[in-house]
């Protein structure tokens, strides 16, 4: 079942904060609200620290929202506690989102569905830009099929701890002039991840703070296929510069990837999509140099990108070096003046450009918790 936002705030105009003699909605407590399915996260904002005040408040939201809405919504009440401001305060607008020191643009690569080659761009994304002078980053957020380790020869490394400030932090592995992490590192190869959302979201938070990332220009977010428990738990932590949606060109592809362009372009979520990249775009045999073979459909991702108004950011062609490359832990993007790394250059130049315009043209990225927020500065030309 779908859940409206709007019944969802008429719900919470029946409660009243204890104290208050007005509705939530009206009072101001309710800061935001999310709806994503059968799931709902509602962000209250209160004046009163006192717990069972607190408990109260939450207990009454999710009654509300089960009695009023849909008895068997999911339903998240995060409560942040603020000292109510003095006259001479400032009335700048409440900043959102947790940002990592350091690191300046932080971008998620996504695909509608598995098996369309999204760790593989990613992967090569990322040492393409290493490659053009960046400082890059990439967290493996596939928590339940992290495939960075593999992809980068370093499936037997583990991170080292680190003290910074006095703090001990996890030194994420570097290989290629990448930095990297993934839950790989902490799992034995044969061990499969079986965890409900909040032990994912639990581990994804201490890999992206509890982490000595250092000044990166970016940080590259290697999500997990669909739309789901990660993606809102990444995007409730992070104030996402952008995204790039990763598809073939076959219509079920292209079906996904229209619900994940979707996803964030929600108003509650509201994370500028950065461009389609097509993957398999065609099939070119070493004996047929001159023939391209459309195996899976032709301009699928191109004709999509251009129907959603977003940005296409390049096709890369069904070619067997770029699998063999990822098996070996040495991506394809590494193969000089070959068709595979022409094409990863072209795309990530694209990547580069759309960040800088979007840095330019749009205010920073609000994460879609009522935390902290920091601006994403613009990356170097």
């Amino acid at each position: 079942m779908k859940i409206n936002k709007e019944d969802i705030l008429k719900a919470l105009e029946t409660i009243t904060v204890a104290g208050e003699g007005k509705s939530m909605v009206e009072s101001g407590a309710v800061k935001n609200v999310i709806t994503f399915a059968d799931e709902v996260v509602v962000d209250l904002e209160l004046s009163n620290p006192a717990l069972h005040i607190r408990k109260r408040a939450e207990v009454d939201v999710i009654k509300a929202i089960h009695e009023k809405v849909y008895a068997k919504a999911k339903v998240k009440v995060n409560i942040n506690i603020v000292q109510p401001k003095k006259v001479e305060e400032s009335k700048a607008p409440e900043i959102k989102g947790k940002a990592i020191p350091g690191i300046k643009n932080i971008v998620a690569v996504a695909s509608g569905k598995g098996g369309v080659g999204k760790s593989t761009v990613t992967a090569n994304l990322a040492v393409t830009l290493s490659s053009m002078g960046f400082k890059v980053g990439l967290l493996d957020a596939d928590i339940y099929g992290p495939s960075a380790p593999i992809m980068f020869d370093v499936a037997g490394e583990k991170p080292l701890s680190v003290k910074v400030d006095g703090r001990s932090k996890m030194k994420p592995i570097e290989s290629y002039g990448v930095k990297i992490l993934s839950i790989g590192f902490f799992t034995h190869p044969d061990q499969a991840v079986v965890w409900r959302g909040p032990m994912a979201a639990k581990a994804l938070n201490q890999m992206i703070f509890d982490a000595a990332w250092g000044e990166l220009d970016f940080l590259l977010l290697d999500l997990p296929p669909g739309t789901g428990d990660i993606h809102l738990s990444i995007m409730q932590s992070l104030p996402i510069t952008g995204a790039v949606i990763v598809s073939t060109p076959q219509h079920v592809a292209l079906a996904d990837a229209k619900k994940g362009v979707a996803m964030f372009q929600q108003d509650s979520i509201n994370v500028p999509v950065l461009g389609i990249i097509e993957n398999m775009a065609y099939f070119t045999p070493d004996e047929l140099p001159d023939n391209k073979y459309y195996i899976f459909g032709k301009e699928g991702a191109k004709n999509l990108s251009e129907d959603l108004k977003v940005s296409f950011l390049g096709e890369l062609p069904l070619i067997q070096s770029i699998r063999e490359a990822g098996d070996v832990g040495r991506p394809a993007a590494l193969q000089v003046n070959t068709i595979s790394q022409n094409a990863f250059v072209e795309i990530t130049k694209n990547v580069v450009r759309e960040v800088v315009e979007r840095n330019e043209n749009l205010a920073p990225t609000e994460a879609i918790k009522i935390t902290t927020m920091a601006g994403c500065s613009a990356v170097k030309n």
